[in-house]
């Protein structure tokens, strides 16, 4: 058991006065019994857990700068959350801190086809803003696996991407624009519809922030429309490797597929009891889709077909039509909670690689995977590299907890070793915060130190996260060190 941090005595003697206060602010919005507060202690991390001294929950963007103005004036740190579905952490409360719930505010308030973008509040659920449109041809088309429940200030925050980020991209490239509230309470707006006005990229650096700037209280999103045609193959592999070894070929033949996800025999076999999808008998499969006019997407599926069978493929088919296709990412979609019939417990780690180095990582992987004696699956977004290996355990078990940690952080320093990043789309959070001095300098961490205390002198927003150590902001010539929410070895577990 990790040691639980200390709140501040004074703030929590305070909690009924704070609450009292906050009430004013947010009418029918303020959460302070313990009980209900349980509900509220982790993210989809669920192995650390923290109840927040108080919740609140806003539904205007004014709620949302009434209270950070007066967290800002009373010296308490705010966490900004959004449907909790964070996996590295992101949303962990503080025992001394307000955790700010966005979950409230989730009116889409534009569709603007003309313009071809959708103006949102943060708590809008990212599938939300798809079944908003689509009846017009158009669609959102970063897709992650929590889709139905991930809301929008959390994916702008996690700059989180999906099944289809490989042609179509991440948050990032799909946000036109923000308002963003700072920690006073003053509310800015970055980019819009028409793009942005040029200058720093400010909008670049909130894709990303994982709240340590500020809390997004509207974003304006890209919507495109619907390719013409869609065709969907499913590969199968006898050896991992080849399947590996197919996604480079595909790409280095000049195919950008919409996209392109692997699993091995262990996914495969736990979706399969699961939701019964119709996958092959295999060692591993890559999902392969492609989109576009129908002769681009016959041509590009013919040439997907010509390259997994010239790379061993034991199995290829395309999907008969778009039920026979919606079954196939039914089984790729349903990946995490399929794990639960393993293991009562999972981390899913966040790496991204060269894809030339897929097989070698995958062999790697499998070798550590014997070495903890723990079960692994592999279910990624191959197109990019991105990595997605779950790691599963039981909490309960003495000792599983801490071997599926180094388990998991030896497969990010790997991934950095080989050329690549600690994440692709879950965010640093707590969980790969002591591992951020292996792909960043110094000199580099204490550059981001400086452009969080820009935005944040006073380290109120989200303390603990992201960095591995105690940092200071000096830009005015203060300092502002918060001894006990920057170090990992304090954060509360089961």
């Amino acid at each position: 058991m990790m040691e639980m941090p200390t709140p501040d005595p004074g703030i929590v003697a305070r909690r009924d006065s704070l609450a009292r206060a906050l009430e004013r602010l947010v009418p029918g919005g303020v959460v302070s019994d313990d009980a209900t507060l349980v509900a509220f202690d982790s993210d989809a991390l669920t192995a650390y857990r923290q109840k927040p001294l108080l919740c609140v929950l806003p539904k205007t963007a004014d709620e949302v700068s009434a209270v950070l103005a007066f967290a800002s004036a009373e010296g308490i740190a705010i966490v900004p959350r959004g449907a909790g579905t964070s996996l590295s952490g992101g949303a962990l409360p503080l025992g001394d801190g307000i955790l700010l719930g966005l979950s409230r505010m989730n009116k889409i308030l534009e569709v603007d086809f003309e313009n071809r973008c959708v103006v949102t509040q943060p708590g809008a659920t990212n599938l939300s803003i798809t079944k908003r449109v689509e009846a017009e041809g158009f669609y959102y088309a970063p897709d992650p696996s929590s889709q139905i429940a991930c809301s929008i200030g959390g994916n702008v925050a996690e700059n989180s991407g999906g099944i289809h980020c490989l042609k179509y991209g991440l948050t990032t490239h799909n946000l036109l624009g923000v308002e963003l509230a700072l920690l006073d309470g003053t509310r800015i707006r970055l980019g819009g519809k028409h793009g942005d006005a040029g200058g720093l990229d400010l909008l670049g650096v909130v894709a990303g922030s994982e709240g340590l700037l500020g809390v997004v209280t509207e974003a304006t999103l890209r919507i495109i429309p619907r390719a013409p045609v869609t065709r969907t193959l499913l590969l199968g592999f006898a050896d991992p490797t080849a399947a590996a070894a197919t996604v480079g070929a595909i790409i280095a033949d000049g195919i950008i597929p919409a996209a392109l996800e692997f699993m091995d025999r262990r996914c495969i076999q736990a979706v399969e009891d699961y939701c019964a999808p119709g996958y092959p008998d295999c060692e591993a499969i890559l999902i392969a889709e492609v989109d576009g006019m129908e002769a681009e997407a016959a041509d590009a599926a013919t040439r997907v077909s010509n390259i997994a069978k010239a790379q061993g493929a034991t199995a290829v088919r395309e999907c008969a039509d778009e039920a026979d296709r919606a079954r196939v990412w039914s089984g790729r979609k349903a990946a995490f909670p399929a794990m639960g019939k393993l293991q009562p417990d999972m981390l899913c780690m966040d790496g991204t690689i060269p894809r030339r180095e897929l097989p070698n990582v995958l062999n790697r992987m499998l070798e550590m995977a014997q070495r903890y004696g723990l079960g692994f699956c592999n279910v990624f977004h191959a197109g990019d590299g991105n990595l997605h290996p779950l790691i599963l355990f039981d909490v309960m078990k003495p000792g599983d907890l801490e071997k599926a940690e180094a388990f998991g952080a030896e497969i990010l320093e790997l991934c950095v070793a080989v050329g690549g990043v600690l994440t692709g789309e879950h965010g640093v959070g707590v969980e790969k915060k002591a591992l951020m001095g292996v792909m960043f300098s110094d000199a580099d961490l204490a550059q981001q130190a400086r452009l969080k205390c820009a935005f944040d002198s006073g380290g109120l927003l989200n303390p603990g996260k992201v960095f591995p150590v105690l940092h200071a902001c000096v830009e005015q010539g203060h300092m502002h060190v918060h001894e006990g929410r920057m170090k990992f070895g304090n954060l509360p577990r089961l």
